[in-house]
């Protein structure tokens, strides 16, 4: 007679024990938080893009750069034509003066191609706080003409000094400003970053376009209530017709609100 073989019984599953429970619950809690966290930071739409190498805000589309000589010598025709997500850049900043007496010795080119092949195009002046406004806003006139549909003349202030008191300081901004206003009929756009928009310009320089600089996160809520119209956020992209890294900014509006912003 064949002996009857006994199954072994299955062992007892044991119970998660309850602190096993809250590690769980607190992961998936710990994800989604991050999941809505990102997403609500991500209102702008940051997507990375392999052909510039860095990310880009696809909230907007009209996108763009800032050169000057450290550039080097640029192929504008390729530039232009480069796409990447079906986007192309749109409008290019171009340093032409320094202080009192400097000038950029690739301005003259760079305005010329630049309008050659179609681009937004906007001169800047790099300010020297010791220098005089007048002798330095002399300086940007005898370099830089505009016409209709250049954007305005744009003063870059991101240099501090220990020379010149903050009221001495802001004094000399706005005579520069109203030189320029007054000579180009257009209100200039004033550059700079965030610490010298706290000290400097929030309380001072209200109806002023703005170009800020801020590389440091994904929305420029900390403005508060500033009428920000271009944002330089990133110093580390690349373009066909460029060597090496440059800068890389959006326009926080549509094509007609850029035309509007332009000279007539």
């Amino acid at each position: 007679m064949a002996r009857r073989v006994s199954t072994p019984s299955s062992p007892k599953k044991r119970a998660l024990p309850p602190i096993g429970w809250v590690v769980i619950v607190a992961l998936v809690l710990l994800i989604g938080g991050g999941i809505w966290y990102v997403n609500r930071l991500n209102t702008n739409e940051w997507r990375h893009v392999s052909k510039i190498g860095i990310r880009l805000p696809f909230k907007y589309s009209i996108h763009g750069i800032d050169v000057s000589k450290h550039n080097g010598r640029i192929n504008w025709q390729e530039l232009r034509q480069m796409r990447f997500e079906e986007l192309r850049l749109q409008f290019v900043f171009i340093k032409a003066t320094e202080g009192a007496s400097l000038t950029d010795k690739d301005f003259k080119n760079n305005w010329k191609q630049a309008d050659g092949v179609g681009l937004y195009r906007g001169a800047y002046h790099f300010y020297i706080p010791w220098r005089t406004p007048e002798s330095q806003f002399e300086n940007f006139k005898r370099s830089v003409k505009l016409k209709k549909g250049d954007l305005p003349p744009v003063l870059d202030f991101e240099l501090g000094t220990n020379a010149l008191s903050q009221e001495q300081v802001i004094a000399n901004l706005k005579t520069w400003l109203t030189l320029a206003e007054n000579y180009y009929g257009v209100r200039p756009i004033i550059y700079t970053n965030a610490d010298f928009y706290r000290r400097y310009i929030k309380e001072n320089f209200v109806g002023y376009p703005l170009w800020i600089a801020d590389y440091s996160g994904w929305t420029l809520n900390r403005y508060d209530d500033a009428v920000i119209h271009f944002w330089q956020h990133s110093k580390s992209g690349y373009t066909d017709g460029i060597r090496g890294p440059v800068d890389y900014n959006v326009f926080l509006g549509e094509v007609e609100d850029l035309k509007a912003l332009c000279l007539k």
